[in-house]
């Protein structure tokens, strides 16, 4: 499996901003797909995941801003980041649960910042 990211970009406070991640490979084998955050000298913090099923989890720091989903013909996961704030201000790294592990694709940065 192969990830590719992109949408990342720099955004005023309150503004919003669509992440994207599509895949490629062995699509058979991604259990789950989602994404991570780490910002300067923090540890990664799970962002949100999407099961094949459907299921959405988030972290509590995101609940009702963020929106994760996934187009399955296209083979992509989105999230879309909406009322963003300074401390969403992060690389992002989209990963798959697979089979044989967990891939992780490239991160995109997201800045916020008047």
């Amino acid at each position: 499996v192969q990830l590719q990211a992109s949408g990342g970009g720099l955004v005023q406070p309150g503004g919003s901003l669509r992440l994207s991640c599509a895949a490629s490979g062995s699509i058979f084998s991604i259990n789950a797909m989602g994404w991570y955050r780490q910002a300067p000298g923090m540890q990664r913090e799970l962002v949100s995941v999407i099961s094949s099923g459907g299921s959405t989890n988030y972290a509590d720091s995101v609940k009702g801003r963020f929106t994760i989903s996934r187009d399955n013909v296209k083979n992509t996961v989105y999230l879309q980041l909406n009322s963003l704030k300074p401390e969403d201000t992060a690389v992002y790294y989209c990963f798959a649960n697979t089979i044989r592990g967990i891939v992780w694709g490239q991160g995109t940065q997201v800045t916020v910042s008047s």
